[in-house]
């Protein structure tokens, strides 16, 4: 089965580049994106309009921005970190933000990775090969939950 990639990136810009770095490294997995923190939140939790999504089917990697709307990327991982179904996903903060708050804040809210978008592209192909490398093929992610 493909691994699952879930972009939480409200910047269409940003989810082209990204969709286009993924495609130029190989990395063919299905990518679904989301366009704010909620939506984020109803397709891991399948509720809204994902409500018929099959819930035990989960990314394998989630790509969260921290500048979003409605709920934005630390208030997502908070929520993420604090469900026992998505306690242990994989959560990688893909921003443009350098700011030192952010990345602290970030990790101390159980972010995996914290890594900022370079500006020149094919820096972020590199960047995007790199994560795809090391996140889909030689990370090892837990299948079950803590209370299992």
């Amino acid at each position: 089965m493909n691994k699952i990639i879930l972009l939480a990136e409200d910047n269409p810009d940003d989810v082209l580049l990204t969709q286009r770095a993924f495609k130029k490294s190989n990395i063919l997995n299905e990518l679904v994106v989301v366009k704010d923190g909620e939506e984020t939140l109803n397709y891991l939790f399948a509720e809204g309009k994902y409500k018929n999504r099959d819930k035990n089917i989960m990314p394998e990697l989630v790509l969260l921005d921290l500048k979003m709307p409605k709920l934005d990327g630390l208030q997502v991982l908070e929520r993420i970190r604090k469900n026992p179904r998505t306690k242990l996903l994989p959560v990688v903060i893909l921003t443009t933000s350098k700011e030192e708050s952010d990345v602290v804040k970030s990790y101390c809210l159980g972010a995996n990775s914290y890594i900022s978008k370079p500006v020149d592209f094919d820096q972020f192909i590199d960047a995007v090969k790199q994560l795809g490398l090391y996140w889909l093929v030689l990370n090892q992610t837990a299948k079950l939950t803590c209370d299992e």
